[in-house]
């Protein structure tokens, strides 16, 4: 027989949830930060709503900031661990993989470094 705590346990998952933020008030100075958070959840509704809730508070946190409102949630397949997969978008598109990767990855505008210095 199962005990009721099993039963919702077993219902229990991990979800990533990727949240879009807004910095900077005009439009010269502002960037876009996407943020990903893992939540233990029962279902799609649950996670997101922990994540929008989180979110609110960490853009309250920071004087220029805000939740621009879009969260998207993934449900993962195991536990989180080396090399689990936690999010995945799936996009149809008719570009070609470096024109693909310039639109949506590459666009110049992204504030990031390369791994290895000497490139």
């Amino acid at each position: 027989m199962t005990r009721p705590n099993e039963e919702t346990q077993a219902e229990v998952g991990w979800f990533c949830v990727r949240c879009v933020f807004r910095v900077g008030g005009d439009s010269a100075s502002q960037v876009y930060e996407e943020r990903l958070t893992l939540w233990r959840a029962e279902a799609f509704d649950e996670a997101i709503a922990l994540a929008e809730d989180e979110a609110l508070g960490y853009a309250a946190e920071q004087s220029d900031m805000e939740f621009v409102g879009l969260a998207q949630a993934y449900r993962l397949f195991s536990e989180p661990g080396n090399g689990a997969e936690v999010f995945s978008l799936v996009r149809a598109s008719a570009l070609d993989p470096p024109a693909y990767l310039t639109r949506f990855f590459d666009t110049g505008e992204e504030r990031q470094a390369d791994t290895d210095p000497g490139t």
